[in-house]
């Protein structure tokens, strides 16, 4: 049997396992859970303009543009998030989202809430490496139509 075979073989077998099932089962909760989290939590008060998001992008000088375009962009992440062949790019997308908003907590906020960005890239990274296989789906599917 090839190495190309036999991790076929051992990755198919891994998936069905009880073990492995459970893994995809917990990664798709963390999608989940982070999906509900930049949706609502992150995305939804820069949308709403709530004053606590149009006071940070004043304090930033960003102001409401830029507020709407955070926001956005972490809403298209949350739904990319929970869509398969989306999933891994989402993940890698929202994680540069995150070191954009590392660097500002640093340099404009002198590192107040810094931890909270790189705590969020974690699982993120790990989603984007879990589900990298659908990266080539997705890049079937980009140059089909093109």
């Amino acid at each position: 049997m090839s190495q190309t075979a036999a991790r076929t073989t051992s990755a198919a077998a891994s998936a069905t396992s009880p073990r492995g099932r459970g893994a995809r089962i917990a990664l798709r909760g963390v999608q989940v859970l982070l999906a509900v989290f930049f949706g609502t939590a992150s995305a939804l008060p820069k949308l709403i303009a709530h004053s606590s998001a149009a006071e940070t992008f004043d304090e930033m000088g960003w102001g409401s543009a830029g507020m709407y375009v955070i926001g956005i962009l972490e809403l298209a992440g949350a739904v990319a998030l929970l869509v398969p062949v989306l999933q891994s790019v989402a993940a890698m997308a929202l994680s540069a989202l995150l070191v954009g908003a590392f660097v500002v907590q640093l340099t404009v906020f002198d590192g107040e809430n810094a931890a909270t960005p790189v705590i969020l890239i974690v699982p993120l990274l790990v989603i984007a490496w879990a589900r990298r296989r659908h990266n080539a789906e997705l890049l079937r599917l980009v140059r089909r139509r093109a």
